[in-house]
This record gives structure tokens, sequence and C-alpha cells, in this order.
């Protein structure tokens, strides 16, 4: 993995980890950008409940509100390691972790949309904009 999606799936991880304790009603909305190979799994998002006691509380609930026309999202679980998180030195928990994968030979700009409802109520809208494949080709020498 290389540092660059090291760190994205870290920000992503930190971003959604908490998100589900402030007990705000209304909806956010979040636009993401992502890139990748086409016909190859990209990670889209790390989807968990901490509680102030670093236990696990219940996982949010994730709808594909729009469908990508050039590709196909999964969602699979998965136990989310992390340490030095807010209070929590060291903290094992289970997840969701999202996937987006294009269909083959398919490059340019994929978009979707999920709505992700955390147990206190709070609802977020998530826009994802995909850029598959690179934006020229390139040539080796």
């Amino acid at each position: 993995m290389s540092s660059a999606t090291g760190r994205f799936i870290l920000l992503s991880f930190l971003a959604l980890l908490g998100a589900g304790n402030d007990g705000f009603a209304q909806p956010g909305t979040v636009q993401r950008k992502l890139s990748g190979a086409s016909a190859k799994d990209i990670r889209i998002g790390v989807y968990v409940n901490v509680k102030p006691d670093c236990t696990a509380g219940t996982l949010p609930t994730i709808r594909l509100v729009k469908q990508p026309a050039n590709g196909k999202v999964t969602i699979k679980q998965a136990k989310i390691k992390a340490t030095n998180y807010k209070q929590c030195l060291a903290l094992e928990v289970p997840g969701y972790v999202g996937f987006y994968r294009s269909r083959a030979g398919f490059r340019g700009e994929d978009v979707f949309t999920f709505e992700v409802v955390y147990p206190a109520g709070r609802t977020e809208v998530q826009h994802f904009t995909v850029t598959v494949g690179s934006a020229t080709p390139t040539q080796g020498i």
C-alpha cells in the first residue's frame, strides 16, 4: 500500500470513527473524491462507532442512494484496529469497509451517493466521485 493510500485510509477512518456520537439529528453532506485503477477495488471508507469507554457501539446503517453508472459498490464487515484515538490507547471494534470497483476497461469519472444513519439518529449524505484510470494515457520509453 502506498503512503498516500495509507494516509487516505487513516484520515477516512478518523473522520468516520466517532461520527455517530455527536447527537445531532440534522443531515450533513460530505463530498469525497477518490481515484484508482479500472476493475480493481478502491477503498471508499471505514464505518465504525466507538463509545467514550472505547467499546464498540451499534454500527451505522448504510444505504446506497444513487448507484454508480460504471461500477459496483460493496460493503464488507471487518475488525478495525486503532491506537491513540482520543482517550483510547488501543482498540479493536467491528466495522464496515466500503469498496468501489469499476467495470473492466472503464476509464473516466463515476459518481454515487451513500446515506449513513448513525445510532444517535444523525444522518450523513456522502457524495463520491471516483476517477478511474489515468486522465491522459502515458507511454513507457
